[in-house]
């Protein structure tokens, strides 16, 4: 793949070449926004959640420093080992050096968005430790060698018939069998054996409390229990970010968390952990991994209130229409757009264009995040920074001149209609990225100031 290729638009199109597929994809998510409206309607105090959800968070990251120090102070009287990484590398090292410490080469994971933004499959895989990924679509996107594309439903971009094969592949399933119930009691009977032999499993952490040191996880499928419960080691990995001062306030976020992201009054599973079982080990690691970097950034530090419920990828047209792997970055859509370039400016500096700015992404956010504000501020960023698109910002320069200056913009109008007349495939062509998409207007006999010097009496 060429440069073009990798980004947002090349992977999109890509993706568009299977048109069922993504008015599939398309009608899906759009399904399960409008299940989020339902379950939010039916409650009178929403709009007073969000404002109270976001205060939370906002006070949070203007006193963190001092809510991770009472955190650790709670999490360590609690019996957990808590560890500090300032960057994937070191959260990796570090989840390596535990499993080093127990002779362990097997560990079972439940769903973490956090070890994807690091990487920690793949790190592990090259110091020789087997990861299997107890969330459903995490494993069927894991067996089929793909990261989630969504960071709620991992594998929304399969059809049933698709997962089939994977399970047929390797799993052993008769070829040709795609009923849901099938897929997932082997896959239920396919993980019990994991649970059962792997003695460390890795969570992630939806929500820690300050006040407490303790933490919870959502789930739907309880795996996460079943991975930390019967493991004699527990690491639990979570952004410096996931932080609430008081117990109190998690019913709040409880209330707001899944109704948002699929539509359901509260997840199966709400798992709260503070302290090891007797035996057991519990360790937690607290990541930064450019957070602080954005919690310094004013027009972009609301973005790290995010509770990852996914709902601006349900809404987003662009997101719903192009596919979570054409984002090229752990968390995709519209978050993930403003995420990723404080990560790595230059190689996301094409996911803030990806965009149409109509604000759908921050009126679904259940801790109202500006979204789309943030999007049009890292275009701008990007492009002072220099890492905006080269033939973009040429063809910019010259319509700049083009509109500076009375005389070059009515030639370069007469000129214009004249090829459109005279040779429209000058500008009906795959070459034109407009026409791509649109069907070129019939160029006009006259331009409005002609028109006006011959009507104006």
């Amino acid at each position: 793949m060429n440069s073009e290729q990798k980004e947002h638009a090349g992977l999109a199109e890509t993706f568009n070449k299977d048109e069922d597929r993504v008015n599939w994809h398309d009608e899906t998510l759009w399904w399960i926004r409008q299940k989020r409206d339902k379950s939010a309607h039916n409650i009178p105090e929403w709009e007073t959640l969000r404002n109270t959800a976001s205060a939370i968070k906002n006070h949070v990251l203007s006193n963190l420093h001092n809510y991770l120090v009472e955190f650790e102070a709670n999490a360590k009287a609690n019996g957990i080992i808590v560890h500090w990484a300032a960057n994937a590398q070191e959260h990796n090292q570090i989840v390596h050096g535990i499993l080093k410490e127990h002779g362990i080469t097997q560990m079972v994971k439940s769903k973490s968005m956090l070890t994807e933004e690091c990487h920690l499959n793949e790190y592990l895989a090259q110091q020789g430790v087997d990861v299997i990924d107890s969330d459903l679509g995490e494993r069927i996107v894991q067996l089929a060698k793909e990261p989630p594309s969504h960071i709620v439903l991992p594998c929304i971009h399969k059809k049933k018939e698709e997962i089939g094969e994977i399970f047929h592949e390797n799993l052993g399933t008769p070829a040709g069998v795609s009923d849901p119930q099938v897929l997932t009691e082997t896959a239920r009977q396919h993980l019990r054996e994991t649970f059962l032999t792997r003695k460390v499993a890795l969570t992630g952490v939806n929500f820690a409390i300050a006040e407490t040191g303790d933490f919870v996880v959502c789930t739907n499928e309880g795996n996460a229990d079943m991975g930390a419960h019967l493991s004699d080691v527990h690491i639990a990995c979570m952004g410096i970010e996931k932080l609430i001062p008081k117990r109190r306030h998690l019913a709040i976020f409880l209330r707001l968390l899944t109704r948002s992201a699929t539509g359901q009054p509260i997840t199966t599973y709400s798992s709260h952990f503070r302290k090891p079982r007797p035996g057991q080990q519990m360790h937690l690691v607290l990541v930064d991994n450019g957070r602080s970097t954005q919690l310094g950034r004013p027009d972009f530090r609301n973005s790290l209130k995010c509770i990852r419920c996914g709902a601006c990828m349900n809404t987003c047209p662009v997101y719903r229409r192009s596919g979570g792997h054409s984002y090229h970055s752990a968390i995709a859509g519209p978050i993930g757009s403003i995420l990723a370039p404080n990560l790595d400016m230059r190689q996301y500096a094409d996911l803030p264009f990806a965009s149409t700015l109509c604000g759908s992404c921050s009126n679904v956010c259940p801790v109202k995040i500006d979204i789309h504000d943030q999007l049009y501020k890292w275009r701008q960023v990007i492009v002072k920074e220099g890492y905006g698109n080269k033939a973009k910002g040429v063809g910019l320069k010259v319509m700049n001149w083009t509109l500076s200056s009375p005389g070059a913009y009515h030639t370069a109008g007469k000129l214009g209609r004249a090829v459109m007349r005279i040779a429209p495939f000058a500008v009906n062509n795959p070459l034109n990225p407009w026409y791509k998409h649109r069907e070129m207007p019939q160029a006009p006999k006259e331009s409005f100031g002609e028109w006006y010097k011959k009507n104006r009496k």
